[in-house]
């Protein structure tokens, strides 16, 4: 797997339509917290006990199509996403990249998300419902 910066993952995903970016935070971290433009939510954990989705790479495969398809994962930190595209390799899927710090990036000295890293920090185009 490989692990790119946020600023890397921004420039694949414009020179190459075809890569899909898969933000697997949870649904309510993906609308309310926000989300890179143009990436779908498939929870890698899910909701009320953040079990692993055991249907996971199913739900990947129906949203890419074939197994060698690029895809970007992103979560809040850069870790969960490093589980997820493990799982994704272990299933088949060839191209498989990370993006460093995720969405919100590492914890600062006053424990907050989203001031020395991530995609939402660094100006990368996002929204939030």
């Amino acid at each position: 797997m490989d692990h790119l910066t946020p600023e890397k993952a921004y420039e694949i995903l414009q020179g190459d339509a075809n890569t899909l970016l898969v933000d697997c935070r949870t649904e309510v971290e993906f609308y309310y917290v926000g989300h890179p433009v143009g990436s779908i939510n498939i929870e890698w954990n899910t909701a009320p006990d953040f079990d692993v989705n055991p249907h996971f790479s199913e739900e990947v495969m129906r949203m890419a199509g074939r197994k060698d398809r690029p895809i970007i994962i992103i979560c809040r930190s850069g870790k969960r996403s490093v589980d997820a595209g493990n799982e994704l390799e272990k299933h088949g899927f060839t191209h498989v990249s990370n993006v460093l710090d995720g969405f919100e990036g590492e914890l600062d000295a006053d424990h907050h998300r989203g001031t020395i890293g991530g995609w939402r920090q660094k100006g990368l185009p996002w929204r939030q419902v």
